[in-house]
């Protein structure tokens, strides 16, 4: 069983900037993202890449204010988070995939993170 852990959340002013980083326990996932939940919302989907780097997919709403990266010498994918808004407050959850970009687009891949908590305050 591959698990996923986060790191990186926490408490940051409109405007500011945080990392995530996210380790895959045994493997390098083909496909690898980001989805976000906020309050009393559904889960969404914010970013993923492929295991080349060679495709990128971002949500509408952080183009141009986030970028995915991955490692895959350490089995780690990042989210920078740039200029980051209120409305980016969410639980951020890692999902990964071994064989799917698409299916991780549309949340169905096979593994899930616990959740890093980012907090953006006006």
């Amino acid at each position: 069983q591959v698990q996923l852990v986060e790191s990186g959340g926490g408490l940051v002013q409109a405007g500011g900037s945080l990392r995530l980083s996210c380790a895959a326990s045994t493997v390098t996932l083909f496909a690898m993202g980001w989805f976000r939940q906020a309050p009393g919302k559904g889960r969404e989907f914010v970013a993923v890449v492929s295991r080349n780097a060679g495709s990128t997919i971002y949500a509408d709403s952080v183009k141009g204010r986030f970028t995915i990266s991955r490692d895959n010498a350490k089995n780690t994918v990042y989210l920078q988070m740039n200029s980051l808004k209120v409305d980016d407050t969410a639980v951020y959850y890692c999902h990964g995939d071994p064989r799917s970009l698409v299916a991780l687009t549309s949340g169905r891949g096979a593994y899930w993170g616990q959740g890093t908590q980012v907090t953006v305050s006006s």
